[in-house]
C-alpha cells in the first residue's frame, strides 16, 4: 500500500471512530477533542473520506451542539487548508460578512472597503458565490455588479491592499481555500446551518503586517462569545462584533442594539449603539429592496426569501455608488454607522459622534467612489 492509500485509509478509521461517539443519539453522545476535530474536518477537505461520513460529521457536531475546543479544531483545519499571504501595510480590517449573503435587503457592506481606505484603513472582505443555506447576494455579486474583479488571487488581492490609489480588496474562498469551496454541494445537501458556516468567515486569508483585526455580525445571543473566542484563537488582534441585520456587519437604522468587541486578545465586552445618537433617522431597519426587484422560486426550499440575484446584485451596487458619491438614504446612513464603528473600534476616532461625522465627509466628497476599480 503506497502513502497516499495509507493516509485515506488511516483518515477512514479515525473518522469511524469520531462517527461513532459523536452520532449515538442526545443522551449518549460525547465530545471530541480539538485535535481529533482537526483531523476529521482535514478528512473531509482532503476529501478522503466518504462523502456521506463527512456529512454525518457535521450535523452530528451540529444536532448535539458544537463544544468550543470542537469549533477551535474544525477551525485549524479550515486554516491549515487556507491560502495565507501578508499584505505590505501593517494594519488589515477584515470584513466577514455571512457567506451564504442576504435575501431580505439590498447589502450596503460591500461599499465600506473602499470607504476605510479613503480614511487611510487597509481593508477586505471575503466570501463565494453561492453558499447555503440562504443563497443570498453576496459581496462577490456585487462587486463584480461594478466591475471589480472578484477572482484575484490572495497574493493579487494583498497588493491592492498595499496600493495607496486603491487601499482595499475582495478575494473569494475559491481562490484563498478551494478544498473548502469545494464544500458547498455537501453543505447544501446537508440544507441546515453546521459549524462551517462559524468558522469559515475567521479563515484569515490576508493579514496585516502587524496587526489584523476582525469584523462581523451576529443575530443570534449564543455568537458573539463563540466568535470572539474563534477570532483570538485565529490570531485577531481585536474584533468588533456586530448585531447586524441578515446577521451582517450594518446594525438597524432605526433601534438600539448590542455589539462586542475585543482588544489585544483580550476579553470582549459589550456596549449599546444608538444609530439617532449618530444622526440616523431611518424608519427602516435596512435599505429595502426596490419594489420591481423580480422574485425568483427555488424548488422545494419554503423557508427563505427567495431574490433574483443578479438583479438585486445590480440595484445594490447602484445604491452603493450613488451612496459614495454623497447620496443620502438608508445606504448612505448605513455606511455613516458601520464605518463609523470600525473607526471608533480602532480608536482612529475618540467617539462614535466624531467618526460618523468623518464617514459623512468622505462620503459627501465623493472621493471614496474613485476608489472603486
Amino acid at each position: 500500500m503506497n502513502s497516499q492509500a495509507s493516509a485515506s485509509s488511516d483518515a477512514k478509521i479515525q473518522m469511524r471512530s469520531i462517527i461513532q461517539r459523536i452520532a449515538t443519539g442526545p443522551e449518549l453522545s460525547k465530545d471530541i477533542s480539538t485535535e481529533e476535530a482537526r483531523i476529521g474536518m482535514g478528512a473531509i477537505l482532503d476529501n478522503a473520506v466518504d462523502p456521506v461520513q463527512a456529512g454525518i460529521f457535521l450535523i452530528a457536531l451540529r444536532m448535539k451542539r458544537e463544544t468550543d475546543e470542537e469549533l477551535k479544531g474544525i477551525l485549524d483545519a479550515v486554516r491549515e487548508a487556507t491560502g495565507h499571504v501578508v499584505a505590505d501595510v501593517d494594519d488589515v480590517v477584515d470584513i466577514a460578512d455571512p457567506y451564504d449573503g442576504y435575501n431580505r435587503c439590498l447589502p450596503a457592506s460591500p461599499f465600506l472597503m473602499p470607504v476605510l481606505a479613503e480614511c487611510g484603513v487597509p481593508a477586505i472582505s471575503h466570501g463565494a458565490h453561492a453558499v447555503g443555506p440562504k443563497f443570498g447576494v453576496t459581496h462577490r455579486h456585487i462587486l463584480d455588479a461594478v466591475g471589480v474583479s472578484v477572482d484575484l488571487s490572495p497574493v493579487e488581492a494583498a497588493e491592492r491592499l498595499a496600493d495607496p490609489a486603491l487601499g482595499w480588496s475582495y478575494v473569494d474562498q475559491r481562490a484563498f481555500c478551494a478544498p473548502l469551496h469545494n464544500l458547498v454541494d455537501l453543505r447544501s445537501t446537508i440544507v441546515k446551518r453546521q459549524a462551517i458556516t462559524t468558522v469559515e468567515v475567521l479563515a484569515r486569508p490576508i493579514h496585516g503586517r502587524k496587526h489584523t483585526h476582525l469584523v462581523t455580525g451576529y443575530v443570534h445571543k449564543p455568537y458573539p462569545r463563540i466568535y470572539a473566542m474563534l477570532a483570538r484563537h485565529a490570531g485577531f488582534h481585536s474584533a468588533l462584533l456586530i448585531r447586524g441585520v441578515e446577521g451582517g456587519v450594518i446594525p438597524s437604522l432605526r433601534q438600539k442594539g448590542t455589539c462586542f468587541n475585543y482588544q489585544q486578545m483580550s476579553e470582549e465586552q459589550s456596549f449599546e449603539v444608538d444609530p439617532a445618537a449618530l444622526g440616523i433617522a431611518q424608519s427602516v431597519r435596512a435599505v429595502p429592496l426596490p419594489e420591481d426587484l423580480p422574485q425568483t422560486t427555488r424548488p422545494g426550499d419554503e423557508i427563505a426569501v427567495a431574490v433574483d440575484v443578479l438583479a438585486t446584485a445590480r440595484a445594490a451596487a447602484q445604491a452603493g455608488i450613488a451612496a459614495l458619491e454623497g447620496a443620502q438614504g438608508p445606504t448612505y446612513d448605513s455606511l455613516v454607522f458601520a464605518g463609523a464603528l470600525i473607526l471608533w473600534h480602532l480608536g482612529r476616532e475618540g467617539s462614535l459622534e466624531v467618526a460618523a461625522d468623518r464617514i459623512r465627509d468622505v462620503l459627501d466628497s465623493g472621493k471614496a467612489a474613485k476608489r472603486v476599480r
